[in-house]
């Protein structure tokens, strides 16, 4: 298998996107509200 090594802009998105994930489960908490995913090819509700 090939190694890929990220770049340094490459590597700020990635941290980024994790910080939104985290950020986008603590609001669907607090408002408790549905989160939507795909699962197994199939639209999936689930409450947090």
């Amino acid at each position: 298998m090939k190694t890929h090594k990220r770049t340094t802009n490459q590597a700020k998105i990635v941290a980024g996107m994790d910080k939104v994930y985290e950020k986008l489960i603590e609001f669907k908490k607090r408002m408790n509200s549905e989160l939507v995913i795909l699962k197994d090819n199939k639209i999936t509700r689930v409450k947090p």
